[in-house]
């Protein structure tokens, strides 16, 4: 088992130790349930008061934070309590399963597909006609990679993921259980004779930059025509939809069940809250937030944050809900 003195991690995160204790740690956890093998953080002043009956040999404090270590217990103060935290998760992250074989027997892999260096491809894995997978790519069962697919180097694509037919995946990209990449997009017009649907071709696909992240059950659409792309470093949680035709810039972020129609546009550096929806053919610039919870009918300028339904300033926002709860609370 993995243990780390005060010392060892505060040589890691480079902080401000106060304090001490000869304690070791053997993993992090939160502050009410921590015991004393354990270290934890306290991020903002309304948890600094639980650190008196925590039982943590060790806190990582935001250096604005006021506290005292306590007998036996030992501060490391540092600029973002939650950055370090990460340093600290990914010190005592377990390790990944294990592939008994690199390339399992019950994989069915086509005879043109390209198989780069030290790929790992998991039990009843389809990899389809004329794929090809770069250096150190790892797909763990049941994943689909149908034809003409290009993924990037130590790419990661968890069970049940699906991606279809000529998509482009990037580098180091992380593709959680059951995300769709490149179903087809919703098109569809009444018939002429107005008793039924026609569906319109889907025929594009889906290009996905460097260092993105696809949470489970996520679904992006392939283009009508051209390309359905989302940027590089971009984050996406789980149980989220991005429809046919719509583009993300750079490092933008999509909470859970959060949603974007046909031909959206995202700059760079987007937020989208959870639950939010965003309609077709909308332009979001970058740095702009979008609150949980609204819905976006119409361009956001760059750096603004928008909020409620249909979502509008959300300084403006406030105020009505305000002035709507004092309404109704003198009547």
């Amino acid at each position: 088992m993995k243990s780390y003195s005060a010392q060892d991690i505060n040589t890691i995160l480079k902080g401000e130790l106060i304090g001490n204790t000869k304690q070791r740690i053997e993993g992090p956890e939160q502050l009410e349930k921590a015991q004393n093998n354990h270290i934890t953080f306290i991020g903002s002043q309304k948890y600094v008061k639980l650190w008196a009956d925590s039982k943590a040999s060790i806190a990582i404090v935001n250096d604005n934070l006021k506290v005292e270590p306590g007998e036996n217990r030992a501060l490391i103060k540092v600029k973002n309590a939650d950055l370090a935290m990460a340093k600290i998760l990914d010190l005592f992250n377990p390790p990944a399963p294990v592939f008994g074989t690199n390339i399992h027997p019950t994989a069915v892999i086509h005879e043109t597909a390209k198989i780069g260096k030290d790929c790992k491809i998991g039990a009843n894995c389809y990899v389809g006609k004329e794929v090809e997978l770069g250096q150190g790519v790892i797909l763990y069962p049941n994943v689909c990679v149908f034809d003409e697919t290009i993924i990037g180097e130590h790419t990661v694509v968890w069970s049940g993921t699906v991606i279809r037919e000529r998509c482009i995946i990037g580098n180091h990209c992380i593709f959680h259980t059951n995300v769709s990449i490149g179903a087809d997009g919703f098109g569809y017009r009444p018939s002429d004779d107005g008793r039924g649907l026609v569906k319109i071709p889907q025929i594009g696909n889906v290009v996905i930059g460097h260092f993105v992240e696809i949470g489970a059950n996520s679904c992006v659409d392939r283009a009508k025509f051209s390309s359905t792309i989302i940027g590089d470093g971009c984050k996406i949680d789980n149980l989220v939809q991005i429809a046919h035709n719509s583009v993300m810039g750079r490092s933008c972020i999509m909470a859970g069940h959060s949603g974007l129609a046909g031909s959206v546009t995202l700059g760079d550096g987007v937020i989208i809250g959870g639950s939010a929806s965003i309609k077709d053919h909308t332009t979001i610039h970058s740095g702009a937030t979008v609150g949980a919870g609204s819905g976006v009918v119409g361009d956001v300028e760059a750096g603004k944050t928008v909020l409620g339904y249909p979502a509008q300033d959300a300084r403006d926002m406030l105020k009505q809900w305000v002035a709507m709860r004092r309404f109704m609370k003198n009547q």
